[in-house]
C-alpha cells in the first residue's frame, strides 16, 4: 500500500503517526498526576500546536517550492513547541518531536542552514536532562547530541526525498520538453516537404506543361483539317492539366503551416501541483518554424516559473492570432513581486522574441502574480518564383 504513495506523503503519514504516539505518554503522565493539570493545559497545548503546524507545513512538500515567510515562521513555532513538551513534561519526548521536525527542515531551508538549525534544537533539550532528570552536564550533553544523531539520519533521508522528487521533476521537464520539440520537429519536417514537393510540381512539370501548351498552340495555327481538331484538344487538356498544377501548388504552399497548438499541448500535461488552463485555436497555424520554436521556448519559460519562483497553483496560457500575428498571454495566481529580477530565463525569452521582431511585456506585483505577454509578427508571405505566366 504504501509502494503507491509518493515520498512527501509517507514522510507525512509517518511523522503524524510518530506525533500521535508521543501523545500516548503524554496522556498517562497526566492521569498519573492530576496536580500538574496547571502545567498539563500548556504541555497539551504545546502538543497539539506543534501537530497543527506539522500538519500544514506538511501540505505540500514539492520540488522547486520555495518556503515562504509564514511557513518559516511555522517551522519556529514547531520548534518551539516541541521545546516547550520537554520543559514542561520534564522528559526527552520533545528530542522525539525534534525529529518528527526534521523531517520538514529540508524542504523549508538551505541545507546548511538546515543543520545548524537541527544541531541547535537539540541542544536545546540538554538543560532538560540535566536540571530535570537529572544527568550530569556531560551525560545530558550526550544524550542531546544521541538524539541530534537520529534527528540527522531523518534529516538526511528527507534531504535525499527532496533530491529525489527534484530530480524526478526535472525529468518530468525534459520529458515534456522533448514531447513538444518532437512535435514541433514533426511538423517542421511535414511543412519543409510540402514545400520541396510544391517547388519540384512548379519548377519542373509547370515549365513542362508551358512549352507543351505554347507548342500546341503554334501547331494549332499551321495544322488542317482533322488534325487542327485534334491538336486544339490536346492544347484544351495541356491548359486544364496546367490549371490543376497550379491548384495544387497553392494548396501544398497554403496547407505547409505548423500546427502550434499540437505542439504546445504536451507542455501543459501532467504538470504537478500547477493547474495550467490553455486556451488557444486548434489548429493555430504558424507559417515560419523559427517563429513557432521562439513561442514554444516562451510557453516553457512561463510555465517554468509559475513552478520554480512563483509558487503559483494556476497558471492562464492564451495564445491567439491578432492582425499583426501571434500573442501569447500567461498569468498565474503566484505571490508576485514587488520588483522584477530578470533571470536568464526571461533575458533568453526576450531576445529570442527581438531576433524575429517580437517583444515581450512583464507585469508583476506582490500578491498580483506574475503575467507576460509575448507577440510575434506574422511571417513574412513566401513569393513564388519566376516562373512563366501560366503557373504563376
Amino acid at each position: 500500500m504504501l509502494g503507491a504513495l509518493s515520498h512527501t506523503r509517507v514522510l507525512r503519514l509517518a511523522g503524524l503517526f510518530t506525533w500521535i504516539m508521543v501523545g500516548l505518554p503524554l496522556a498517562l503522565l497526566a492521569a498519573g498526576d492530576p496536580s500538574a493539570m496547571r502545567w498539563g493545559l500548556l504541555l497539551f497545548a504545546a502538543y497539539f500546536i506543534f501537530g497543527g503546524a506539522y500538519f500544514w507545513l506538511t501540505r505540500d512538500l514539492r520540488s522547486g517550492r520555495h518556503a515562504s515567510l509564514f511557513d518559516r515562521a511555522m517551522l519556529l513555532l514547531l520548534t518551539v513547541c516541541a521545546l516547550a513538551v520537554s520543559f514542561l513534561s520534564g522528559s526527552g519526548l520533545g528530542s522525539i518531536l525534534m525529529m518528527v521536525a526534521a523531517g520538514v527542515i529540508p524542504w523549508m531551508l538551505p541545507a546548511r542552514f538546515g543543520v545548524f538549525w537541527l544541531l541547535a534544537s537539540q541542544l536545546a533539550v540538554a538543560p532538560v536532562y540535566y536540571l530535570f532528570l537529572p544527568f550530569p552536564l556531560f551525560e545530558a550533553v550526550m544524550q542531546s547530541l544521541l538524539y541530534g544523531g537520529f534527528s540527522m539520519f531523518i534529516f538526511v533521508t528527507s534531504l535525499v526525498a527532496r533530491q529525489q522528487t527534484d530530480a524526478r521533476e526535472e525529468q518530468r521537464r525534459l520529458n515534456t520538453e522533448l514531447r513538444a520539440t518532437r512535435v514541433l520537429l514533426a511538423e517542421s519536417a511535414r511543412v519543409n516537404e510540402r514545400t520541396r514537393i510544391s517547388r519540384e510540381l512548379h519548377d519542373l512539370l509547370g515549365h513542362h506543361l508551358t512549352a507543351l501548351s505554347l507548342n500546341l498552340e503554334v501547331a494549332g495555327h499551321i495544322t488542317e483539317g482533322r488534325a487542327q481538331e485534334h491538336v486544339h484538344q490536346a492544347h484544351t487538356l495541356a491548359r486544364l492539366l496546367l490549371t490543376d498544377v497550379r491548384e495544387a501548388v497553392s494548396h501544398l504552399r497554403d496547407s505547409g503551416a505548423i500546427d502550434l497548438a499540437a505542439a504546445l499541448r504536451p507542455l501543459a500535461e501532467q504538470v504537478p501541483s500547477l493547474d495550467i488552463h490553455l486556451d488557444m485555436p486548434s489548429p493555430l497555424s504558424v507559417e515560419d518554424p523559427e517563429r513557432a520554436h521562439v513561442l514554444l521556448r516562451c510557453t516553457q519559460e512561463a510555465i517554468t516559473n509559475a513552478i520554480r519562483h512563483s509558487g503559483a497553483r494556476n497558471l492562464w496560457i492564451k495564445v491567439r492570432r491578432d492582425e499583426q500575428g501571434i500573442v501569447l498571454e500567461a498569468r498565474d495566481d503566484g505571490r508576485g513581486a514587488d520588483a522584477l529580477l530578470v533571470g536568464n530565463g526571461l533575458r533568453g525569452m526576450r531576445e529570442r522574441l527581438q531576433q524575429c521582431g517580437g517583444e515581450l511585456q512583464i507585469t508583476t506585483g506582490r500578491g498580483e502574480g506574475f503575467g507576460l505577454r509575448a507577440s510575434v509578427p506574422a511571417a513574412p508571405s513566401l513569393a513564388l518564383s519566376t516562373a512563366p505566366e501560366g503557373v504563376r
